[in-house]
């Protein structure tokens, strides 16, 4: 069960990872056909794992939800992912582990998952594991820079709800 401090947090992780490609998709958006990358709309993912599994899931889901409207059902496809990469993540920083490291357990994981559901769709063998298997690696790197800086930030603050919690071992 959510507490209503993790349902709030959630909504407004979820609401960012809607406005992120609905609003500043074109702004934000590097494409390299047929691989696209929306800077930063990882981070409400990747900061959702500090919430909980069902949050970081509940993200990954709006993500799926407002990349499938602006873009494109492949992409919402790819974006659909994140619900499960997410979830691990949360899993992982749950179980202990420094979040620097959760975020680099599941970057394989979140690179072959984007590779994987584009094969449905025609993606060849080579586009689907370099263009975009390698592409998502390293937006998923920028974007978990990103989120470092932020949560770096963000836990000097007492706005963000977890600060009591170690991120840096």
């Amino acid at each position: 069960m959510l507490s209503t401090r993790d349902l709030a947090f959630g909504a407004l992780l979820v609401a960012l990872s809607l406005v992120i490609p609905l609003a500043w998709g074109g702004f934000l958006m590097v494409a390299i056909p047929p691989f696209t990358a929306t800077l930063a709309s990882h981070v409400p993912l990747f900061l959702s794992m500090l919430v909980s599994p069902a949050v970081a899931a509940m993200v990954g889901f709006g993500s799926a939800i407002g990349f499938t409207l602006r873009l494109s059902p492949v992409i919402g496809a790819r974006a659909a992912m994140h619900i499960g990469v997410g979830y691990l993540g949360a899993r992982l920083v749950r179980s202990g582990r420094p979040y620097w490291l959760a975020l680099l357990i599941v970057l394989p994981v979140h690179a072959v998952l984007e590779a994987l559901i584009v094969l449905p769709f025609g993606f060849s063998l080579y586009r689907a594991g370099v263009v975009v298997g390698v592409g998502t690696a390293l937006h998923h790197l920028v974007d978990a820079g990103i989120s470092l800086a932020l949560v770096r930030i963000l836990s000097q603050t007492r706005v963000w709800p977890l600060a009591y919690r170690p991120l840096w071992r």
